[in-house]
Formats: C-alpha cells, sequence, structure tokens
C-alpha cells in the first residue's frame, strides 16, 4: 500500500504539493478577501444603513441560490476528476474534463442570468422585500462570471495550485470595495433612496467578477502554455466525462444548495413573520419601542382598517390579497398599498439589524471554505493510490484544526457580540444586534464542523447522505423560526435561533455517519475536547478583561465629550479583551498539545514549527 508523504517529490523534481500547503495559500487569500470584505460591508452597512443593509443582503441571497446551484458542485467534481487523473498522469483526460465542465458551466450561468434579471420583482416580492429588485438585477451578470471563474478555479484546484483562486479572489474583492463603496456613497450623497444605494454597492461585485475571470484566463493561458505537449493517453468520451462530473457535481450541488435556499426562504420567512406580527399583534411593538417610529404605521393600519368593509379580516393574509388584486388592477393605491410599504419599512429596518449581525457571523464560515476546497482533492488523491492510512489522516487532522479555529472564534463572538457590533456598526442598534450575533456565535462553530464534516463524506463517495442531512437540519430551522419570529415577546431575536437546532442535528447525523462508515474514523474526544476547553477558557478572559476594562474606561467626567470619550472607552475595551483573548487561546493550545506534531507535518514547514512549539 502507498504511503501519504507529505514531503514526497513528484517525478519531475518539484515538490508536491500538501494538503494544508493548499490550505494555508487559500486561507491566507481567504483571510485577506475578508478583510477587504469587512472594510466594504462595515462601512457600506454604515452609508446605505438598516433597510438599505436589508436590501443588499436580500439580493447577494437571491444571488448566492443561484450562484451555488450553477456552481458550487461543477468545481468540486472539476478539482476531484482533475486530482485524479493527473495522479494517473493522464494529461489528455484533464484537458477534455476541463473543456466540458467550462461549457456547462456556460450553460447554467446564462440561465441564471436570465432568470435574475427578467424575474428580479418576482424573486424580491418572495423574499417580502420588494426594493431588493435593482440589486437583484445589478448582480446578474456575475452569475455567468462566476460560472467561467468556477471552471477556472476547479482546474487549478485540481492541480493542487491553490494560488490563482486566491489571488483571483483578493482582486474580485478590491473591485469590490473600491468600486462598490465609491457608487454607494455617491449615490447616497446624490440623494438615491437606500435600494438604489445597495445596487450601486452590488455593481461593485460585479464587475470584480469581471476583472478576476480576465485574470484567471490569462494565467490559464499561460499555465497551459508551460504544460507538455504530448501525451499518450486516450481520454473518455464526452458522455462519459459528463456522466462523471454530474454524478459528483449534482450531490454536492444539492448538499451545498441547501444552505442557500434555506437561509433565502428562511429570510424572507422572517421578514414576513415581522410585517404579519406587526400588523396582527401591535403588543410587539414595546420590543422596538427605542429603536422604531410606530407613529407612521399606527396611522397606516387605521386608515387601512377604515377603508375595509364591515366585517372583514383586518390579518396579513387580507392585506397581501387585498395589495395583489390592486396590483393586478393597476389601481394600487389605496391604503393597503401605503400599510404594506410601512411594515415593509418597519422590518426592512429591524432585519437590517440582524443582516448586520450575519455579516460577521459569516467570516469565520468563510475560512473554511480554505479546508473543505482542499480536503477533497487531497482525500481523493490518497484513496486513488489505495492510501486509507494517509486518507484518514488528513480527514482527523481537517476536523481537528477546524475546531481549533471554529471554537474560539464561536465564543468569541458569544460572549463579545454587543461590544464588537458596537465598534464595527455605530448606525446600527447595538441592544438588537449585539444579542444576535451572540446566538449566531454559537451556531458559528456547528456550521464550520458540519461544512468540513461534508467535505470529508464527499472525499469518501458519500455525495448523497450530506444532503438529505442538509434538507432535515434546513426543515428544523425552517419550522423553529417560523414559531419563535411570530412570538410578541420575542419577534427579530428569534431570527437566529433556529440556526442552533438546525446545524446541530446536521453535526451530530454527519459525525455519526464518519463513524459508521468511513474506515480509520477520527478520535472525536481527542479532536474536539481540547479546543472546547481552551475557547471556554478564553472567553471567560475576554469577558473579565472587557467588564474590567470597560468600568474603568466609561468614568468620564459629565460634559459634551462624554460620549465621545465613552465610544472611545469601549472600543479600547473590545480591542483589548479581543487581544487578550488571543494570546489566552494561543498558550493554551501549547499548553494542552491540542494540535499535534503529525497535523503540522502536513503543512509548509510543519516539521520546523513542531520543534519550535517542542511538539
Amino acid at each position: 500500500m502507498a504511503r501519504y508523504d507529505a514531503p514526497s517529490r513528484r517525478a519531475g523534481g518539484q515538490k508536491q504539493n500538501t494538503f494544508f500547503g493548499g490550505a494555508a495559500i487559500l486561507a491566507a487569500g481567504i483571510l485577506v478577501v475578508k478583510l477587504i470584505g469587512m472594510f466594504y460591508k462595515i462601512p457600506l452597512v454604515n452609508i446605505i444603513g438598516d433597510q438599505g443593509s436589508t436590501d443588499f443582503t436580500n439580493a447577494y441571497n437571491i444571488y448566492s441560490v443561484l450562484l451555488t446551484i450553477s456552481t458550487a458542485g461543477l468545481p468540486v467534481a472539476v478539482s476531484k476528476l482533475v486530482s485524479e487523473a493527473n495522479a494517473q498522469g493522464r494529461l489528455n483526460q484533464v484537458h477534455k474534463i476541463f473543456r466540458l465542465a467550462l461549457m456547462i458551466f456556460l450553460t447554467l450561468g446564462v440561465l441564471s442570468f436570465l432568470v435574475m434579471y427578467f424575474r428580479a420583482d418576482w424573486l424580491a416580492a418572495a423574499m417580502n422585500d420588494t426594493k431588493a429588485a435593482p440589486g437583484i438585477k445589478a448582480m446578474a451578470p456575475a452569475v455567468v462570471c462566476v460560472g467561467c471563474l468556477s471552471a477556472l478555479r476547479g482546474y487549478s484546484q485540481g492541480h493542487m495550485n491553490m494560488t490563482p483562486t486566491s489571488v483571483s479572489q483578493i482582486i474580485e474583492a478590491l473591485c469590490k470595495l473600491v468600486i462598490g463603496l465609491s457608487l454607494a456613497y455617491a449615490l447616497t450623497k446624490a440623494g438615491q433612496p437606500p435600494e438604489i444605494a445597495a445596487a450601486g454597492a452590488i455593481t461593485g461585485v460585479t464587475v470584480g467578477t469581471m476583472v478576476a475571470l480576465a485574470y484567471m484566463i490569462l494565467n490559464f493561458l499561460v499555465a497551459r502554455s508551460r504544460e507538455p505537449r504530448l501525451s499518450r493517453d486516450v481520454p473518455e468520451s464526452a458522455a462519459t466525462i459528463i456522466g462523471d462530473i454530474l454524478r459528483i457535481a449534482i450531490p454536492v450541488t444539492l448538499g451545498s444548495s441547501m444552505v442557500g435556499i434555506v437561509t433565502v426562504v428562511d429570510a424572507g420567512l422572517v421578514q414576513g413573520q415581522l410585517q404579519r406580527v406587526l400588523l396582527e399583534k401591535p403588543e410587539c411593538w414595546a420590543l422596538y419601542a427605542q429603536y422604531v417610529d410606530f407613529a407612521p404605521l399606527e396611522s397606516a393600519i387605521a386608515t387601512w382598517k377604515e377603508s375595509l368593509s364591515s366585517g372583514a379580516a383586518s390579518t396579513m393574509s387580507a392585506l397581501s390579497a387585498q395589495v395583489e388584486a390592486e396590483l393586478k388592477a393597476g389601481t394600487a393605491q389605496s391604503a393597503a398599498l401605503a400599510l404594506h410599504n410601512t411594515l415593509e419599512s418597519v422590518s426592512r429596518t429591524l432585519y437590517g439589524n440582524y443582516s448586520g449581525a450575519l455579516t460577521i457571523y459569516n467570516l469565520p464560515n468563510a475560512l473554511m471554505a480554505a479546508i473543505t476546497a482542499s480536503v477533497i482533492p487531497a482525500v481523493s488523491g490518497a484513496l486513488t493510490q489505495w492510501d486509507k492510512k494517509g486518507a484518514a489522516r488528513i480527514s482527523s487532522a481537517a476536523l481537528r484544526v477546524t475546531a481549533l479555529l471554529a471554537c474560539p472564534m464561536g465564543v468569541g463572538l458569544y460572549v463579545m457580540g454587543t461590544p464588537i457590533m458596537q465598534l464595527l456598526y455605530p448606525s446600527l442598534e447595538k441592544e438588537i444586534a449585539g444579542p444576535l450575533l451572540s446566538m449566531l456565535g454559537l451556531a458559528n462553530i456547528l456550521v464550520c464542523l458540519v461544512l468540513v464534516s461534508n467535505s470529508i463524506l464527499q472525499a469518501y463517495g458519500f455525495v448523497t447522505l450530506p444532503v438529505l442531512v442538509m434538507i432535515l437540519g434546513g426543515g428544523l430551522k425552517i419550522a423553529a423560526n417560523y414559531i419563535v419570529v411570530a412570538m410578541p415577546t420575542v419577534g427579530i431575536y428569534g431570527a437566529p435561533v433556529g440556526n442552533l437546532p438546525c446545524f446541530g442535528l446536521c453535526l451530530l447525523l454527519d459525525l455519526f455517519i464518519i463513524a459508521r462508515v468511513i474506515p480509520r474514523r477520527p478520535q472525536y474526544v481527542e479532536v474536539f475536547a481540547k479546543p472546547v476547553l481552551a475557547s471556554l477558557l478564553m472567553g471567560a478572559a475576554a469577558w473579565a478583561v472587557y467588564g474590567l476594562a470597560e468600568k474603568i474606561l466609561s468614568r468620564v467626567p459629565e460634559g459634551e465629550t462624554q460620549a465621545v470619550l465613552s465610544r472611545t472607552g469601549g472600543a479600547i475595551a473590545t480591542l483589548g479583551a479581543i487581544g487578550v483573548a488571543a494570546v489566552v487561546y494561543g498558550v493554551l493550545i501549547v499548553a494542552l498539545r491540542a494540535i499535534t506534531r503529525d497535523d503540522l507535518s502536513l503543512m509548509p514547514k510543519g516539521d520546523k514549527i513542531a520543534r519550535l512549539l517542542r511538539l
């Protein structure tokens, strides 16, 4: 049996890319992209406000679903098939796989573009946010570009070359930052409404994908010019290759799409439930009385009820039916439409605080893309060479490193939710956004582990099981949020509640399946115990440091500068607590031996790092 050896060399004399070598490159690129994204999303929310943030998020959620459907599984399939063909030295097979994959990408991308552009109004209405339509249209061309980008990225990742993917993502993020923010700021200053400013910000995303695609095409042409021209292998037929691509891509796409589909359904459901409760149960207004002026809503409700015939129901379903009928008749100038717009405006304001928290929540999840993108080709390559021990080693290390990253980030968000939102989003209501981020922080740990567990199962060929698991979890999330958000005493604060049972169930089922069907399964106690313990101690340290520092620094004399000094003290306390938490966690990880020499041996310079840490 061939032994998986990270430092082994190819026949050509070049050092073989290690699993975590590729992951490290992707992680570095993703970290840079997310830092750029922070400089994009944080000021963006402060520029376009909570309503504009809702419009942006809803448009982006629609884009993400269609993008996932058209691209999620195909790069995985391409990287897996290219990795296997490379391991067998079949260069002609590699080239044919890429050509056919690109054709599929283009077809799906064009179809997604047509849906987004010509059905934007319908998609926005389905999200219970009609103002999201301009943003959906502005983002439609990006689907075609990202489809081609995904083919090129999958091709390079199949060669275990992660650098082009990272560089293209950074280019994409920089364009989004410069162009998107500039347009959003200019449109806001010009007096345009939030939904138009949000569409301007989204235009930066579209331009970024175009520039990134140009870079990847150039990189591909250069790489192809350096490859050997002659190869004796006979590639498989187009039908066979397309069948192999779809066999891998469809289940992966279904599994990946479930997250996006659940997100879209959940976002529309939460906003719809908020509007329904605001109309039917005015006692819920007390939850938001400090942040929302309910006088316009109260007046709109009274006017609408006066226009109703005697005995007519004054429910959300009756209002929606009346507005729909009037829109079809072209006479929607009534009190019903005015009330509908007012309800939508209030729900956009409330949901904007949640979307701000989601921006921070998504940062740790995005870092997992580095590991998930490397797991499948690395494990597949090891299994192709009949190296089950090497595949198990990679899988166990991937879970352990994920736990080492996800646990401290999740606990940190839980403990520091309100201070972080106050620091990053002064334009939002910290009393709403802070508790939402804290709840999302706990869910974040589960999400990261689920993403990597799904990739491990897919790499071993169990591509359908993660789909079924995500369907069960997604259904649980939607049901939980439907019930909780409708409670007058909970409202928007219940929006993240469904994440916990959803991804908790998914993780338990994934780990159970891995233990039953994969040889040499990871030892879960060894994988999770130390990261969890270190994270809990780190969280306690962050809580104590922030509480002490905030008390000391907030003691300022009365006067005009009190608010400024208080905000400054809060920022210093937050950053200080995060810094102390990072140091405490780093020391605990080394002291507890939470990362092993075996893990580090899969990374570039891992042996030197292990000697430095005395592992």
